[in-house]
């Protein structure tokens, strides 16, 4: 069976967490808490950044830092993981779902203004597979309505936006380290403190409530319970793992960049109703957009018979059974709603080879014909 994701691993990691027990240092904050950050900052170009547990992490530790209160309002895309939307209802806020673009997973920008209001604190745009939301529009409103925005980049590592790393645009960026991202750690995330405004309070945020950053650093001699926080530092072996990922990144990038470009040759003759991921994405994974959920489906039958592992994402938030029973969301986003129903997503990692793609690939190409002719 080719799977649909498998974690790649560099050859480092098992050496940097041998270090990390020969150090005797495995809670965070040790050396290689402090290397791996330093290389987040490199290569995100981001002058603040935060180590947490899961991206889910990242971003409740962002709902605290901008001090997210009951009847609060933040808009985030139906089409997203509940992270996105939990982070917020954790603290009471009321989550407004968005509708995503016409054929397209990321949220429609030009039709945020409709759900903005008084109480909205927050637009949490989420960058799909890597490919950018329109951030200068979205940024432009958020400033119009003094509202922030919390980027969903889990995603999005690598990705850019017209030359800004995607995750540092907005107020705050949240990434994943999951097994099903570019860069593994197993669980993992950060922060990005894009507003230097908000660095000394997520420094007392991110070490429970307590000033202790500043007393490892000796300016204070003794730390306290300074503010309201929770336990979202990793350990150090999740920071030894991320040092070893982050040191290839390069290299991970360039072979899923040859691997995306390889799908696009393989299927670039499908016909005009199977949409395609754009160039602008930082391959964080591979899907098509079929006509409608029968050929969705039965695409992703075909490939199983084949053994081949396929797979739809997201369900709409808004229709989930959470939603309707405990928030009593009824509405209706067409658009998010036929992505649901038409997204395929394809094997896509770092050891697939080419010659897997080109199989992949010949299957999907002749599964129009098929299913055309069961219809005749």
């Amino acid at each position: 069976m080719i799977p649909l994701s498998q974690p790649y691993l560099t050859g480092n990691e098992i050496k940097y967490i041998e270090q990390v027990f020969e150090n005797k240092h495995l809670s965070g904050n040790g050396d290689f808490t402090k290397k791996s950050t330093d290389k987040l900052k490199e290569l995100l170009g981001s002058s603040s950044i935060f180590l947490t547990s899961s991206c889910t992490d990242a971003l409740e530790m962002a709902a605290i830092l901008i001090n997210i209160q009951p009847g609060d309002e933040v808009i985030v895309p139906s089409y997203t993981f509940s992270s996105t939307a939990n982070a917020f209802l954790l603290r009471g806020a009321k989550v407004i779902f968005a509708d995503s673009l016409p054929n397209h997973p990321n949220m429609d920008v030009s039709k945020l203004p409709e759900f903005i209001t008084e109480k909205t604190k927050a637009i949490l745009p989420v960058h799909y597979a890597g490919e950018p939301v329109d951030m200068e529009d979205l940024m432009s409103l958020a400033e119009q309505h003094e509202i922030f925005v919390i980027e969903d980049a889990a995603h999005a590592i690598g990705g850019t936006y017209k030359d800004k790393a995607l995750g540092t645009i907005g107020h705050f960026g949240a990434f994943s380290f999951h097994d099903t991202k570019p860069i593994v750690t197993g669980e993992g995330g950060a922060l990005s403190i894009n507003d230097s405004s908000f660095v000394k309070k997520a420094e007392y945020v991110h070490e429970k409530g307590t000033n202790r950053t500043e007393f490892t650093r000796n300016e204070t001699d003794k730390y306290h319970w300074t503010s309201e926080g929770s336990s979202f530092l990793p350990s150090e072996t999740m920071a030894a793992t991320l040092l070893a990922q982050l040191e290839s990144f390069n290299k991970i990038q360039l072979k899923r960049k040859s691997l995306f470009f390889h799908y696009l040759y393989e299927l670039k003759d499908l016909p005009e109703e199977y949409i395609l991921p754009s160039l602008e994405g930082n391959q964080s994974h591979f899907y098509i957009l079929c006509p409608d959920e029968e050929s969705r489906n039965g695409l992703i039958d075909d490939l199983e018979r084949k053994s081949i592992s396929s797979s739809f994402h997201y369900r709409c938030l808004h229709l989930s059974p959470f939603a309707q029973s405990e928030l009593n969301v009824r509405i209706e986003l067409r658009n998010a709603e036929q992505i649901e129903n038409r997204l395929i997503r394809l094997p896509f990692y770092m050891e697939l080879s080419k010659d897997d793609i080109t199989f992949i690939c010949s299957i999907i190409r002749l599964y129009p014909i098929i299913a055309a002719q069961k219809h005749i």
